[in-house]
C-alpha cells in the first residue's frame, strides 16, 4: 500500500480497512492474506544467505532482484505495509499425481500448467485488489 492510500491518517480505522481488504481478497479467489511491515532486514540477510548457497537453482531473477524483494519501499515510495496473498491452484478433483506417474501410457503435467498461466491470473487479481484499496 502506498501513502497515497491515505493510510497515514491518524483517524484511519486500520482494523476496518483490513477486514474490507480480506473480504475483497476472498471475493477475488484468494485463500489467505497476510500483512507485514516493511522492515525486512533479518529476512534480507536470510535471503542473501540462501542465494549465496545457490538454493535458488535456475531462478536467476531471484539473484537479480533480491534487494527489491526485501526493500518494498524502494519499489514503491511511501509503502507502509506488504500484503501477501495465497491462491490455491491445485484443483480439488484432480487425480493424485502418483497414480498418473505410475501409468506409463499417461503423461503428468504440473497442475499449475493445466490452466491459464497463474502468474498472469495472480497479477490480474492483485491489480484488481489494489484498485479497490487505492481510494481508501
Amino acid at each position: 500500500m502506498s501513502a497515497s492510500a491515505n493510510l497515514n491518517s491518524p483517524s484511519r480505522d486500520f482494523t476496518e480497512l483490513l477486514a474490507r481488504i480480506r473480504g475483497w481478497s476472498r471475493e477475488l479467489g484468494f485463500q489467505q492474506l497476510g500483512v507485514a511491515g516493511v522492515d525486512l532486514a533479518d529476512d534480507e540477510r536470510r535471503l542473501f544467505e540462501w542465494l549465496d548457497r545457490g538454493e535458488h537453482g535456475e531462478m536467476a531473477y531471484m539473484q537479480r532482484h533480491g534487494r527489491l524483494r526485501t526493500r518494498p519501499q524502494e519499489l514503491l515510495a511511501g509503502t507502509l505495509r506488504v500484503l501477501s496473498l495465497r491462491m490455491d491452484y491445485f484443483p480439488r478433483d484432480a487425480v493424485d499425481a502418483w497414480s498418473v506417474i505410475e501409468q506409463p501410457e499417461l503423461a503428468y503435467v504440473s497442475r499449475y500448467a493445466l490452466g491459464r498461466d497463474y502468474h498472469r491470473l495472480l497479477r490480474s487479481r492483485i491489480a484488481r485488489l489494489a484498485r479497490r484499496i487505492e481510494p481508501h
